[in-house]
């Protein structure tokens, strides 16, 4: 019986996030080197990284899928020789202390949907910061997901060997727009080309990353020129540190210093609450600062028996239930992403919050109700597998073999069946009409998307119903372009791709009522359908009403059920709402979905005999579009929140080319040497912008893009949306 090799309490489970271009797989692959897991550094610019493992990502130099990687770790400290002046080695797997399970995640607004799922099964976070830009767009999305799913994070400000590089600004652009809780750890000693090293404020200690890739560090003292600057800083950090323990902070007011132990030990309870977010610096391109990041995951980043137990509903009483961090409780973990492996077949990662299983047995899929024999079991280095024959509470790893076990679902003990929160992922914004070449490719084609959807629930296809093609719907330009080349790379699929199409969306402006009545008499047995609908915008929905487990707001619509007496009878309540729900999915104004609907069933009839869930579903759909008629229904369009980064000189011509995007700037700022400008701008102007924007700025500019908000169109361009529909 394989029994468990370390430990929970020495288990970190945790991803690294950030801006896109801010330096994550650098920082993955320094991890990579430092903790002995390879011998040679990969990368991104040579497209040899190891995390960055598809060819897609090689050849653009961007991280599309997050890649999982276990790699072990020794405290630096624990490592320097007891003369404190000598220096630190690599540490090898062998002497590894600490288990990291690490998810390194795409920067780009694109991909989101790896982070926020990554988010949800990890138990902290290292996020990095462009040491010139500081934070960016995707840093404060990024941010967001993090507090959502309550993520412990450590920042460290990478690039600090950049010209431009400030870490003061870049502190100071985390204090302004994410957290007002950050607090400085260490100081930089130098910056730009002078990047020597950094000062650990809590130690009080300066180390310089010496020997081959910076593998050597050295302790030594803290620069004569930058002692008074570290003092300073060093009280303002014990300062805050304090503020978190009662009895701390009185013996700190009465002039006793904490130690060392003290303060580490009350940091640590500080940042697992998120109250503290401790900024590291360094340079991972230059080998400078990584290792001491490492250090501060084990000594701040909480251990699976740190975080609170996971709490489910049970699928049989509907009570909420808990799991703790345990191998003796009940297995439950949670499949949170899927991935098509050219040599095992289908992988699906899980992260267990509680008991073991072994490879070879039976899993009970609590949200489908289905069971599925665990064929193998495997650890992933990114693209490099280990086998494994068990997994215990705590781990991340990939089962292979599992047909029906999709993103989200909950694996658990058929005995003790929990269904854990799902994860929720963002609408698509944008569509692409795609159509295979050839009658060879059609049957490959759909293949090919079902796993492509399987693996990425913010990837949809859908067919329109009035020509019949194959709409595929994603996050952005660049996602549908990797997912259409993924297709023909990974699947074979030759295919044509049309031009990219906006998701607009309808609804209603006003309330309304009608009534639907289905009658049909054909001799013998008919059909007799008939309901009376009140609808209103979701909006003005008293949240406070007691309404029925009917609603559901995530997907934008509400259906309450009114009905008293039986007038019409429980059995045709469903029908009703999937009519209505049916009706909502080809809207009216041009065809497209429409959204943000309150229909409340107040009223109707049946009959005896002639009473079906059909003539009640025809009904529901006949009535919804006569109220939404007459509620008014508009056209809404994605509107976009966009940055673009431009050199000063520029600044007029972008401006003026966003005003005649229909956009509105919302701000301006200095970012290094560049300008970002702030605007909110409708998606179906941002088509081509790019090479809009370099041919504008000799190619000196970007920009960053990400969905903000559905708003209405105005009438004379839903004008020209409509008759191009029609």
């Amino acid at each position: 019986m394989p029994t468990r090799d370390y430990p929970l309490e020495k288990v970190r489970n945790f991803g690294i996030i950030a801006h896109i271009d801010a330096g994550k797989t650098t920082t993955s692959e320094r991890v990579l080197y430092y903790t002995g897991s390879q011998h040679k550094i990969g990368e991104v610019h040579d497209g040899a990284t190891t995390t960055d493992w598809m060819e897609q990502e090689r050849e653009r130099g961007i991280t599309i899928t997050a890649a999982a990687i276990t790699c072990f770790w020794s405290k630096t400290s624990e490592r320097l020789n007891p003369d404190a002046a000598s220096p630190v080695g690599t540490p090898t797997k062998a002497s590894g202390k600490y288990r990291f399970n690490i998810i390194d995640t795409p920067g780009h607004i694109d991909f989101t949907v790896e982070v926020k799922r990554s988010m949800r099964v990890l138990d902290g976070a290292v996020v990095v910061f462009d040491g010139v830009a500081g934070v960016e767009p995707q840093s404060e999305t990024n941010w967001r997901y993090a507090d959502e799913a309550n993520v412990p994070r450590v920042c460290f400000i990478n690039k600090m060997d950049r010209t431009g590089a400030s870490f003061e600004k870049s502190y100071a652009s985390i204090l302004d727009r994410l957290t007002k809780h950050a607090v400085r750890m260490q100081l930089p000693i130098g910056a730009e080309g002078d990047f020597d090293g950094v000062i650990d404020l809590l130690t009080m200690q300066a180390y310089k990353f010496e020997g081959e890739m910076g593998s050597v560090v050295t302790p030594y003292e803290i620069p004569e020129n930058l002692k008074a600057e570290a003092t300073k800083y060093h009280n303002e950090l014990v300062e805050k540190i304090v503020e978190h323990d009662d009895a701390l902070m009185t013996a700190y007011l009465d002039g006793t210093m904490p130690t060392l132990e003290q303060l580490k030990a009350t940091l640590r309870k500080a940042v697992i609450a998120n109250k503290i977010f401790p900024v590291y610096t360094g340079s991972a391109l230059k080998n400078k600062g990584v290792q001491l990041v490492l250090d501060a995951v084990v000594d701040f980043l909480p251990s699976p028996l740190d975080m609170p137990p996971v709490t489910g509903i049970n699928p049989k009483t509907g009570d909420p239930i808990q799991r703790h961090a345990d191998d003796s409780e009940p297995f439950c973990a949670l499949a949170f992403k899927l991935q098509a492996d050219p040599f095992v077949g289908q992988l699906t990662f899980f992260r267990v919050y509680s008991g073991t299983i072994e490879a070879g047995s039976y899993l009970y899929n609590a949200t489908t109700g289905s069971k599925e024999r665990l064929g193998r079991i495997v650890r992933l280095q990114a693209n490099e597998r280990e086998e494994v024959k068990k997994v215990y509470a705590g781990e991340i790893a990939a089962a292979v073999g599992l047909k029906d076990t999709k993103t989200s679902h909950t694996l658990c003990d058929e005995a003790n069946p929990i269904i854990l929160e799902q994860i929720k992922f963002p609408e698509p914004v944008i569509s692409l009409r795609i159509e295979p070449k050839t009658k060879a490719d059609q049957e490959k084609m759909g293949m090919a998307m079902k796993k492509l959807a399987d693996e990425d629930p913010t990837f949809r296809v859908s067919t329109d119903t009035e020509t019949n093609e194959t709409l595929i719907s994603g996050m952005g330009e660049l996602h549908l372009e990797i997912l259409v080349d993924r297709m023909k790379r990974e699947f074979g699929v030759e295919a044509n791709v049309g031009k990219p199409q906006v998701a607009y969306r309808e609804t209603i402006t006003q309330a309304a009522e009608a009534e639907g009545k289905y009658i049909k008499q054909t001799g013998g047995r008919g059909q007799y359908g008939h309901v009376r609908l009140r609808l209103k915008p979701l909006e003005a929905v008293d949240p406070d009403k007691k309404i029925s487990k009917n609603v559901t707001r995530e997907d934008h619509f509400e259906f309450i059920n009114s009905i008293k007496g039986g007038v019409v009878p429980q059995e045709f309540i469903g029908p009703v709402e999937d009519g209505v729900r049916e009706a909502m999915e080809r809207g009216f104004v041009a065809g497209f979905k429409m959204v943000d609907i309150s229909c409340e069933l107040y009223d109707g009839s049946y009959h005896d005999v002639d009473s079906s869930e059909i003539a009640f579903k025809i009904a529901a759909s006949m009535g919804f579009q006569e109220a939404a008629r007459a509620a008014k229904a508009v056209l809404l369009e994605p509107i976009m929140r966009v940055e673009v980064v431009t050199p000063e000189k520029f600044m007029g011509d972008v401006t003026g080319s966003l005003n005649g995007k229909r956009g509105q700037i919302e701000g301006m700022e200095e970012r290094g040497l560049a300008r970002a400008i702030k605007a909110k701008v409708p998606l179906s102007e941002m088509f081509g912008y790019t090479t809009q924007l370099r041919s504008m700025t000799e190619g000196r500019a970007s920009f960053t893009m990400e969905f903000d908000h559905y708003e209405t169109v105005p009438p004379n361009v839903a004008a020209t949306i409509i008759a191009a529909r029609k």
